[in-house]
């Protein structure tokens, strides 16, 4: 099976060499994107396959490449198939996207062979089973995305982006680099086998796990790592943002399970409560920003940061409880509870694990509804946007459901996996540290405001986008998206809905992968009546998807009988009340920043130092009056900004170094070897 998928992925990285000689022909859209799609599905049925089938096994084999004497290890187990299957899931329906989306790209050559190697890079990382190949297939992955974000490089604001990514993403593989050193040692074992089994000191763990965080958390785009995220998404085309937010941001989640979980050997209790923490401000900071966006691809990314949150929280979580559990069992306490704690981290990586899944269907969607407003209208701006459920009816139907779902509404699929996210808080009375009894509680008060604000930005999303009237001509003129589009966002919006229907199934089909992280599983869920979830007990909880969509389907039903029958049949039209205004127009609807005022002066004052100044013209000016409206990002104001001065400052006064001469250089040169020379030997 590894062999198959090596060659997958063999076969991408070619469909990207034959790209750069076919950018130019007319039909390479569909040839590069096709192709793209065939082997993304062909990877995809591989994975789920071992999914189903590895358990707690696993496959591996060494490739006669990489670094002398090494080799480039890759391994197939029940976590990297689950993360597999997440990447390919999306990067067909990415591709099926494309072949409609991609014939309105201005300059597909720029786009058509970074696109299979990005996939391709993405399913590399996630097989590598050492620190080389690992570290190659992410850089590899980093520029690729980064060549995607600077498609339309013509544009400053894009050029700015793909820079602020690109130093992001190479402090972030400087900090796992370093990472893999720390968990190598001085036995110059680079495999993830041998880093195992190592079992390093205490505070190497810990500071394993901080750049753990650095790293993957860039590429996640944890706060406050989050700078690059809401820049570069709207810069790619809408097919790679769907990507880089739905897949590449799991990669990361990834690579953090994978060395916190894994390699860094036995977890203390705190680890969780600084993952538990990061996490909750995550959620807080994302959708608040989000909130008081008017650009929808912004808007969706900031989200993104929101949902990254939760993931990391619920990793937070798991990581306590996991640490209580082993500690239990290598004290000699009592069996049940270090089950009850086992049994306890398994459900927080459930809770995880599934809403990665989750947010990967539904921010696809929503990104790729994104492209399809902007191909018919031109527009990305809220206030430009309205009444598109009348000339996208089509399209209106699956983003409504997506709004549903990355809102946390039942019966779609964002409701299960938060569900179980706070059934997992709700046993934080069990811990035994007094700092995780409180921060516990306090993270689920962060995610359940995070929750009630996403609600309302998506309510804010869709009412502004589909509802009311067109507030542009651009607008009033949309016309309907290419089918190819309509599937991909049909079919991932149909499986928000199925993953929520019937989470019992999804639960159990990522058991294996929750398995190999927390080494304890959920109970097996299908086999329940009614196919309801029982997280712990039936006497502390359960869910029934069915139930709950048979219940608002019969309410709706009724409601609407109800009406028809007791209502007037005579029709009564009369114009809405206008405070005595003879016509209102198009203006006098709701505005992206009305709709979010209330929240920005209950939050955005504190915490964005948001302000807004009225400009009244003069008496007997014809000129209107205008609110100007401005805010910032504290983590930005707070740490890169005096970062980047900081920077400039000292290269300013290191610029004499270039005007040495050749004795010097060699001075400084000499000195370093010796420095180098001296510190191995004190390793050792």
């Amino acid at each position: 099976m590894i062999t198959a998928l090596l060659a997958l992925i063999a076969s991408l990285f070619a469909l990207a060499l034959a790209a750069v000689a076919l950018r130019r022909a007319p039909s390479a859209t569909t040839l590069v994107y096709g192709g793209a799609l065939a082997l993304t599905l062909a990877l995809l049925a591989l994975a789920a396959v071992a999914l189903a089938t590895l358990g707690q096994g696993a496959r591996e084999a060494t490739l006669p490449l990489g670094l002398p004497w090494l080799g480039a290890h890759v391994r197939l187990d029940a976590l990297a198939a689950f993360f597999l299957v997440v990447i390919d899931l999306a990067a067909a329906a990415a591709s099926l996207y494309a072949l409609g989306y991609g014939a309105h790209e201005p300059e597909p050559g720029r786009v058509l062979p970074f696109f299979p190697a990005f996939l391709a890079a993405m399913n590399l990382v996630v097989l590598a089973a050492d620190a080389y190949s690992f570290l190659f297939a992410w850089e590899l992955m980093s520029l690729a995305s980064w060549a995607l974000v600077l498609a339309q490089h013509r544009e400053a604001e894009n050029v700015a982006a793909g820079t602020l990514y690109l130093l992001m993403a190479s402090f972030g593989t400087l900090a796992l680099l370093l990472g893999f050193g720390f968990l190598a040692g001085a036995s110059g074992d680079y495999s993830f086998a041998a880093m195992a089994a190592r079992r390093p000191a205490a505070w190497v763990g810990a500071l394993v796990l901080a750049l753990a965080l650095l790293g993957a958390g860039s590429k996640a785009g944890l706060v406050p790592l989050h700078v690059w995220l809401p820049r570069a998404h709207p810069a790619a085309p809408s097919h790679v943002s769907a990507l880089m937010s739905g897949a590449m941001t799991k990669v990361a989640v990834y690579a953090f399970i994978r060395i916190v979980f894994q390699l860094a050997g036995p977890p203390s209790w705190w680890w969780g409560l600084v993952v538990l923490a990061l996490g909750g401000v995550s959620v807080v900071l994302g959708v608040l920003h989000a909130l008081m966006e008017t650009d929808i691809k912004r808007l969706l990314a900031y989200s993104t940061i929101e949902n990254i949150g939760l993931i990391f929280a619920s990793l937070g979580l798991a990581l306590a409880f996991r640490a209580i559990a082993m500690g239990a069992v290598a004290t000699g306490a009592a069996a049940t509870g270090a089950d009850a704690m086992g049994a306890a981290a398994a459900l927080a990586m459930t809770a995880a694990l599934f809403h990665a899944f989750n947010h990967m269907l539904f921010k696809s969607t929503l990104f790729f509804g994104a492209g399809a407003v902007l191909t018919a209208t031109g527009a990305r701006d809220l206030d430009r946007l309205g009444g598109l459920i009348h000339r996208m009816r089509s399209l209106a139907v699956p983003m409504l459901g997506a709004c549903l779902a990355i809102a946390a509404l039942p019966p779609f699929n964002g409701f299960a996996s938060e569900w179980l996210a706070f059934q997992a808080i709700l046993l934080s009375p069990d811990l035994p540290q007094w700092g995780l009894k409180l921060a516990v509680p306090a993270t689920g008060t962060l995610l359940a405001l995070g929750a009630a604000l996403a609600a309302a930005c998506f309510v804010r999303f869709y009412g502004l986008a589909f509802l009311g009237r067109p507030r542009s001509p651009a607008a009033a003129e949309a016309t309907e998206t290419d089918r190819a589009s309509l599937a991909a966002i049909w079919g991932l919006g149909a499986l928000c809905l199925l993953a929520g229907l019937f989470p019992g199934a999804v639960i159990d089909a990522i058991a294996p992968a929750v398995q190999a992280s927390v080494a304890a599983r959920m109970p097996l869920q299908t086999g329940l009546p009614w196919l309801t979830i029982i997280p712990v007990a039936a006497s502390r909880s359960s869910y029934n998807g069915i139930l709950i969509f048979l219940f608002i389907t019969a309410s709706a039903l009724m409601v609407a009988a109800a009406v028809h029958r007791f209502a007037s049949r005579a029709a009564r039209r009369y114009r809405a009340w206008d405070c005595g205004f003879g016509d209102v127009g198009i203006g006098a609807q709701y505005s992206a920043a009305s709709f979010a005022q209330p929240i920005r002066r209950a939050f955005g004052t504190a915490i964005f130092r948001a302000s807004g100044v009225v400009e009244m013209p003069p008496p007997g000016s014809t000129a209107p009056a205008r609110i100007r409206q401005s805010r910032i990002d504290p983590v930005w104001e707070g740490l890169y900004a005096p970062l980047v001065g900081l920077v400039w400052g000292l290269a300013d006064r290191l610029n004499f170094l270039q005007f040495l001469s050749i004795r010097r250089f060699m001075s400084f040169v000499f000195l370093a070897l010796v420095f180098l020379l001296l510190v191995l030997a004190v390793w050792h």
